[in-house]
């Protein structure tokens, strides 16, 4: 009997902790920078990663992929001198929910191309691993193989700029619902900027902003929460009518998974 209870144990916090299960479900408007975006329910987004300065300036995001790996930008420079905190919402308080660490290993894509902004990914071994409750959890990575349509709505998380003009930085992390757009159309806006290690989302009334960057784009599958995208460039002015561009995870996840195989 002790065996079949510890059994179904494991299994509940199998369930509870598994990728992409927020254990606090997300209430999004319209699914339902962020600019026009909203606050998110404390815990409801818990693979979301701030990344910050020795002094605690937040300076972009991530994603919790497991107990010790991060996935972020590769423009976002993180270096081991930075810290990774996880389990936060409001980060202008210090809550006994959020966890802090600090890098013990950076590793950026090989065809990182700061001209071209592509292959914008990094991928941070976290020092202490971080530890799984209702609040921390990590997202699933899209696979190689999956498809994710134009007009597909998707939600982007971060504490970036509300605006960018006098600049507004929000303290509770903020998330806003964004249809995705086929690479096609993305360039009616961004032209030859846009290549296949890319997606677009947004032009339909919000978009990321400055300080979002590494932060996640997600979209659910098969109930689960799956990393699409990785924050990395838009308008300059954070303008809500053009789409804001992420890094494609379904080009990237061969890499990712090598990568952290090997390290």
């Amino acid at each position: 009997m002790a065996f079949l209870w510890l059994l179904s144990c494991f299994a509940f916090i199998g369930a509870t902790y598994g990728c992409g299960l927020p254990a606090i479900t997300p209430v999004v408007t319209g699914y339902a920078r962020i600019v026009n975006g909203e606050e998110a329910v404390a815990g409801s987004w818990p693979w979301q990663v701030s990344l910050q300065t020795d002094s605690g300036w937040h300076f972009c995001g991530g994603s919790l992929i497991n107990e010790n790996w991060v996935v972020t930008a590769a423009h976002c420079g993180v270096s081991t001198a930075d810290f990774v905190v996880v389990g936060a919402h409001d980060k202008s308080l210090t809550s006994e929910l959020s966890q802090k660490s600090f890098p013990l290993q950076v590793i950026t894509h090989p065809k990182w191309n700061t001209y071209t902004i592509n292959y914008d990914v990094s991928v941070v071994k976290l020092a202490s691993p971080a530890r799984f409750n209702t609040q921390v959890s990590s997202v699933c990575l899209a696979a190689a193989s999956d498809d994710y349509p134009a007009g597909m709505k998707c939600v982007t998380t971060g504490w970036g700029r509300t605006r960018a003009s006098p600049a507004e930085r929000p303290d509770k992390l903020q998330q806003a619902a964004l249809p995705l757009l086929s690479n096609t159309d993305c360039k009616q806006y961004w032209g030859n900027k846009i290549s296949d290690i890319m997606i677009c989302a947004g032009a339909a009334g919000a978009s990321s902003c400055m300080g979002d960057s590494g932060g996640p784009l997600v979209c659910q599958k098969n109930n689960a929460w799956n990393l699409v995208g990785i924050v990395s460039w838009g308008s300059g002015s954070c303008s809500t009518r053009r789409p804001g561009v992420y890094a494609r995870v379904t080009e990237l996840r061969g890499w990712i998974d090598e990568t952290i195989a090997a390290n």
